[in-house]
């Protein structure tokens, strides 16, 4: 039985998503005592502050589910140099209302993949930002621009074997965090 359960938030709504194959693949790279959940954030509707006494069915489920949590892992698409309209009305929902933040103290990662050659470093560093206001502390190191390219995924969809040593790094320090800050 898994001891922490992470709550995966990828920011892109797109079936074939780079970085939806890349949440369901990294995963993979994890100590057993983990487990993994995607949370829905297609169905939210847009975010109203007139809303927050009454809040969706949609809302109070992303809700639970990342109180349920123990940790958060972000995988996200950068769309005109900053992070996902979606992903960002889903961190807005989940806050709120004011002083009832369900982000609050949870510890994070944030991964991105793209086919630029940056990766999505410009979304992560602003989701940073935004996860720094939350009181969510963020493993900071490595950082994961991931170039979607040709042997990123192998054929089943795992990580391919040039990013797997450096995932799989990156997998081992975000475990470790989230076992310092787990509460």
């Amino acid at each position: 039985m898994s001891q922490y359960q992470i709550a995966v938030v990828v920011g892109s709504l797109r079936k074939d998503s780079f970085n939806r194959k890349l949440a369901n693949a990294v995963v993979k790279l994890a100590p057993p005592e983990f487990s993994f959940k995607q949370v829905e954030i297609g169905d939210l509707p847009l975010y109203n502050q007139d809303d927050d006494a009454n809040q969706a069915a949609s809302v109070k489920r992303l809700k639970s589910e990342i109180a349920a949590a123990q940790g958060v892992l972000f995988v996200t698409a950068e769309y005109n140099r900053s992070l996902p309209g979606v992903l960002k009305n889903a961190i807005d929902h989940a806050s709120r209302p004011y002083g009832q933040s369900a982000w609050a103290g949870k510890p994070a990662g944030v991964l991105g993949a793209s086919v630029g050659a940056i990766g999505t470093a410009v979304a992560q560093q602003h989701l940073r930002t935004v996860l720094a206001y939350l009181d969510m502390p963020t493993l900071g190191q490595p950082e994961a621009f991931i170039h979607a390219k040709e042997g990123l995924f192998d054929d089943a969809g795992d990580i391919g074997a040039a990013s797997k040593d450096f995932l799989q790094k990156w997998m081992n320090l975000y475990a470790a965090w989230v076992k310092q800050y787990a509460v």
